[in-house]
């Protein structure tokens, strides 16, 4: 009996076309015969095939043995499964509807790194510490194209204290940060940190889980963004500027605290109601059911009471020897997660509705726990 060896075939079946995917592009950079692109016009956000090697839907590399598009995606068949057991040597229980890990706040003691990064400058931190410690050579994170006036992410690779900070602060578009791999490699990175949401944080631990080869034992360090959800590009002029006269080139920084917050380089804080940017979901997004990137060696989100401090989750053994590190270097003050309990059960209730999202006939998938367990 043949062993089934699914590739592109499959995983445009099952996840590009189904609405599971995230657009996270690690099918695409995994690709060893540069066969597939990405594109992000209109909103799309996925990869696609190219026609001349077997369509939109087949792969002729694929016919003959390459499953690494399959082996790379973090929505590809029993995905939370896989890196469950690969990164904890077991599968979370169904009370850990955040996913396995210790949760904490902290914060960088640099108040200039507090100044400019988002929520205490806590992953700014710990980015600059792993550069300059030789713990990483490089990391994919998201920058804004050109001056910063257009507001539109794009992925960038950091290597120096400059960079990181400089790539600091939230966007909520999208930004394929994987797309960035390729750039790190060329620059001679080989332990390289990948900064991303859930969608983003998994795709580590799914080519590790999967071996994947030489670009799983490359992504080395995973910190992962607490997301509920990313928007489509098309909001800046549809919603900010059309309805509330905000200009892209106006925007100085924003956050979401219940509220779309975006500050305007007069200094003026906007609130936009977050209901109200609800049409523009990225289609990524509807079903995704990993709040809290529960693959990372740490996640990190700014959903507490103290604005200058992010809520972590230490999920790893790497995870939890980087925190230490920066905590004896004096590089980042921390506090007891219980500090904040109604950021911890932010953290569960957020994480149950975007489980909710998971299909009921996707098997096996992520378990769907019902909003009434907690």
């Amino acid at each position: 009996m043949a062993i089934e060896k699914p590739h592109w075939r499959e995983l445009f079946s099952e996840v590009v076309t189904s609405g599971l995917c995230t657009g996270c592009a690690a099918c695409v950079i995994a690709c060893p015969h540069d066969v597939l692109e990405y594109e992000t016009a209109n909103g799309v956000y996925k990869p696609w095939h190219v026609d001349i090697d077997g369509g939109r839907e087949g792969c002729t590399h694929g016919d003959t043995g390459c499953t690494l598009c399959t082996r790379a995606c973090p929505r590809f068949r029993n995905w939370e499964g896989e890196v469950d057991t690969k990164l904890f040597a077991r599968e979370r229980t169904d009370d850990e509807v955040y996913g396995i890990g210790d949760v904490l706040l902290a914060r960088a003691s640099d108040p200039s790194v507090v100044e400019n990064g988002q929520d205490g400058g806590f992953v700014s931190a710990l980015l600059i510490y792993a550069l300059e410690n030789d713990v990483i050579d490089a990391a994919l994170v998201s920058g804004l194209e050109g001056d910063g006036s257009t507001w539109r992410a794009e992925p960038r690779v950091a290597r120096t204290r400059q960079e990181v900070l400089d790539t600091a602060k939230s966007r909520y578009t999208y930004s394929a940060n994987l797309l960035a791999y390729p750039e790190a490699v060329e620059q001679g990175a080989e332990r390289i940190a990948v900064v991303g949401m859930g969608c983003m944080a998994s795709a580590p631990g799914v080519m590790a889980a999967r071996k994947a080869g030489k670009i799983a034992r490359r992504l080395s360090l995973t910190i992962g963004l607490l997301c509920s959800k990313t928007f489509d590009d098309a909001i800046f002029e549809e919603l900010f500027e059309a309805k509330y006269d905000i200009r892209r080139a106006d925007i100085k920084k924003m956050n979401i605290k219940g509220v779309f917050q975006i500050w305007t380089h007069d200094d003026v804080l906007h609130e936009v109601p977050l209901k109200e940017a609800h049409a523009w979901t990225r289609e990524g997004c509807t079903r995704c059911p990993d709040f809290a990137a529960e693959h990372a060696d740490i996640s990190t989100g700014g959903i507490g009471a103290f604005h200058e401090w992010t809520l972590v989750i230490v999920r790893t053994d790497k995870g939890r020897e980087l925190m230490s590190a920066l905590k004896e270097n004096g590089l980042i003050e921390t506090r007891p997660g219980d500090d904040d309990p109604g950021a911890v059960a932010l953290l569960h209730r957020l994480a149950q509705l975007s489980r909710k999202r998971w299909p009921q006939d996707q098997d096996p998938g992520p378990r769907r726990i019902p909003l009434a367990s907690s």
